[in-house]
């Protein structure tokens, strides 16, 4: 495909975020939904073991046990379950034909940015003082990062954020390598993961 029948489609961020938006959502919310119905099993009886809890490493239950699952006095889930619901539908309207309003996508953007902010302290929290990985969190980590990333690249492109003239290059210079981006940032969460728990790892080998 030419460079000028791909501008004739708009921006690839714009082709691909209600797609993302709506299957990333529904996946994240699938998660999150998981999550809060592990965590009811866990109160209900202390002594359940949820299905996420694998190994010393992989264990869903040692994370539900801390403090940091309920960062906002109630369970973490529960803010998964109304975010994602919220992506997803904003995701399936678009495709639907809905257009929004700009204080619409900045409303996303705080939302997104809010989502993607409080999934990194909760890897850092996992990694560095709890000791112990989720797999359905891991999954919400997944999910979060491209909905921020895709969600920003379409609010600079359509002018929602405010940005300086001199920035704007830099915007379509950044757009152009949006999966390098996304590539290294999956790959620096990777590494840690492999830093925090590698004496664990040498283990299996």
């Amino acid at each position: 495909m030419t460079v000028a029948a791909d501008n004739e489609r708009g921006p690839f961020a714009s082709r691909l975020l209600p797609w993302l938006l709506a299957g990333a959502g529904m996946v994240g919310l699938a998660a999150a939904l998981i999550l809060t119905v592990e965590k009811i099993a866990l109160l209900r009886d202390p002594d359940y073991i949820p299905t996420c809890s694998i190994n010393p490493v992989l264990s869903c239950g040692s994370i539900m046990s801390t403090p940091q699952a309920e960062a906002f006095g109630f369970p973490n889930p529960l803010l998964g379950i109304a975010g994602f619901a919220v992506v997803t539908t904003v995701g399936v309207g678009i495709l639907a034909g809905a257009r929004f309003a700009r204080w619409f996508w900045l409303g996303l953007q705080a939302g997104v940015t809010f989502g993607v902010v409080f999934v990194h302290w909760l890897i850092y929290q996992s990694l560095y003082k709890i000791s112990a990985l989720c797999p359905y969190c891991m999954i919400v980590w997944a999910v979060t990062i491209p909905i921020f990333w895709y969600t920003t690249l379409y609010n600079l492109q359509h002018g929602h954020l405010p940005v300086p003239d001199s920035w704007r290059a830099a915007v379509r210079k950044l757009a152009g390598f949006h999966t390098v981006v996304l590539t290294v940032w999956y790959l620096a969460i990777a590494v840690a993961v492999l830093q925090a728990f590698w004496d664990y790892w040498m283990t299996l080998l």
